[in-house]
């Protein structure tokens, strides 16, 4: 029987690690792979949704309302932000950089002048449930099934849409597109946005587990991007296999060591993975299936 309660707090530990890397990585993996620009302010749309659902719950609606207010808001920010910002540095990688980490800055100095140093959290909802010796938060189940929920979507939305197939032609061959009628602006505008609100989407969906400060952005950002380039460059090949394989370095030793081991241990795995597929898990599916 304790085997039994071990294996199952082993496998609802590598359940929330995976869902962790699938919600921080996919806004990150919808515009660093299929534009190419790495935004350094993704943390922040993580923020922003975490903000607005605390904000918009606070004030009376529901937390799935509060989450999908949060997404929104944040996804609105991203257009607007590709409009004024993004859409002329297309092309230069390290204009990209720069500009979006001035924005990060921008954001969370903002953030804390206007709003403070923290706000007010709402508490973990649905409570726990207990299975031998151990106790599980409800709330992190929901989480693991939103995961894989926003997986489907994107893989739906890209692949079964028709703006799916014109944001795939945008991206490819953005010359041919805009060609044959494409509103190639439209496109990028409405990917970044969908970038930006998936961000906005696990700040909401984390909101209730977390402390609200203006820098919790940080605390997604590196696991976002080391899960992005262990994927590799084809987004719907590679996110789900990078968090599954770093997910379970995590799990396993935080199950035996506890969580500064895990921690080490995800990035140890990242390390051997880039050495041995420097293109990703994407590019040896590719390469298997060529």
């Amino acid at each position: 029987m304790a085997l039994l309660d071990s294996a199952f707090a082993l496998l609802y530990q590598l359940g929330d690690a995976f869902a962790f890397l699938v919600l921080a990585a996919c806004g990150l993996a919808v515009v660093f792979g299929m534009m190419g620009v790495i935004n350094l302010a993704h943390g922040e749309f993580i923020m922003c949704g975490a903000y607005v659902t605390v904000a918009t719950t606070r004030a009376g609606l529901p937390l799935p309302l509060g989450i999908l207010v949060g997404s929104l808001v944040a996804g609105a920010i991203g257009m607007a932000l590709e409009r004024l910002v993004i859409r002329h540095l297309y092309g230069r990688p390290l204009d990209t950089i720069v500009a979006t980490w001035g924005v990060s800055l921008a954001a969370t100095q903002g953030t804390l002048i206007l709003l403070g140093s923290s706000m007010p959290g709402v508490g973990t909802p649905l409570g726990s449930f207990s299975l031998g010796s151990y106790s599980y938060s409800t709330y992190r189940v929901v989480l693991m099934l939103a995961a894989l929920g926003v997986l489907a979507g994107l893989y739906l939305a890209f692949n079964a849409t028709r703006f799916g197939t014109l944001a795939r032609a945008t991206i490819q061959v953005p010359h041919m597109a805009e060609a044959l009628g494409v509103d190639t602006r439209k496109v990028y505008a409405l990917t970044f946005g969908i970038g930006a609100a998936l961000a906005g989407l696990t700040g909401g969906l984390y909101a209730p587990t977390m402390t609200i400060v203006p820098t919790m952005g940080t605390t997604f950002i590196m696991e976002a991007f080391v899960t992005v380039v262990v994927g590799g460059a084809d987004i719907f090949l590679g996110t789900a296999p990078a968090a599954l394989v770093l997910g379970a370095a995590r799990a396993v030793l935080t199950s035996w060591q506890g969580q500064l081991y895990g921690q080490i241990g995800l990035l140890v795995a990242v390390i051997l993975m880039i050495r041995v597929l420097p293109r990703g898990i994407s590019g040896l599916i590719l390469r298997e299936r060529a």
